[in-house]
């Protein structure tokens, strides 16, 4: 489902919401935390972008239905659904890993999530990066920014709780314009670097970055949201493990991490600074 059906069938959903409830548009705006013109733009279809992940949360609780189904991913309005299997494997267009991100971050709400990114983490990035890596595996950049765009809105709410784990080598290959990032113009890696140092001091300590050697820890990118899941991502596609072994298992792994980190949280806002190259 495309970003424009997956609007339609959003707006579908709202209105059918609001003729249930027996309300007028500024009671149930008020009712779900958002106000009026904010409703009349969702039920419009002015816009793709979905709302916050808050705004999805209060609906879905008030009106007593599931985000699956709010989000388009079932047909069933019940909060509890079917059981999930041990492991899927989820996959799809541009646009796909938006609907799974508001999902998944929504039910980790005020639950801790463990991030081990691939390169930069998403939220971190410039749209200059952003087109420059998309480019690379002929994806959609103005997809990629909107995730990035949501990471970036979910951490900014009050009460979330993030960790980030990557090696140091990923950073100083950036700076140095090493590896992928060879074609990458220095004010370009200089401009990233700065974006990151100013946001990760921004978000401490709600959201903390931690960084390793490489050279003595390995670690696929992952996502840990919780005590729900953890998400793999393997290019274009996400490795979804749903039980509470697995999930036991991979905050264990990235714990271990943490423990040989060798640029604590604190720390790493100042250290991805000096790395600018004047």
């Amino acid at each position: 489902m495309d970003k424009r059906d997956l609007s339609r069938l959003f707006q579908t959903r709202i209105k059918s919401l609001l003729n249930r409830s027996g309300e007028n548009q500024s009671a149930f705006a008020q009712s779900v935390g958002i106000d009026r013109s904010a409703l009349s733009q969702l039920l419009s279809g002015q816009s793709t972008r979905l709302p916050r992940v808050e705004t999805l949360l209060n609906i879905a609780e008030r009106h007593s239905v599931s985000l699956d189904w709010l989000l388009g991913l079932s047909q069933d309005e019940g909060i509890t659904g079917e059981l999930r299997p041990s492991m899927e494997i989820e996959e799809g267009p541009d646009n796909f890993e938006r609907t799974l991100l508001v999902r998944w971050h929504a039910e980790a709400t005020g639950s801790k999530i463990r991030y081990v990114p691939a390169r930069i983490p998403d939220l971190l990035r410039t749209p200059a990066v952003i087109a420059y890596e998309t480019s690379m595996v002929h994806r959609d950049p103005a997809a990629q920014m909107i995730e990035t765009a949501f990471r970036l809105d979910y951490n900014r709410q009050p009460g979330t709780d993030m960790e980030v784990c990557m090696p140091f080598q990923t950073l100083n290959d950036f700076a140095s314009g090493n590896g992928i990032w060879s074609e990458l113009t220095k004010d370009v890696r200089a401009e990233q670097l700065g974006h990151m140092s100013s946001l990760l001091e921004e978000l401490y300590p709600s959201f903390r970055l931690y960084l390793f050697d490489g050279r003595e820890k390995f670690s696929v990118p992952y996502t840990v949201f919780g005590p729900y899941r953890v998400a793999l991502f393997v290019g274009g596609m996400y490795l979804v493990l749903n039980t509470t072994e697995s999930v036991l298992t991979m905050q264990r792994h990235f714990d271990g991490l943490i423990r040989v980190a060798k640029v604590n949280a604190h720390e790493v806002a100042d250290y991805v600074s000096s790395l600018i190259i004047k």
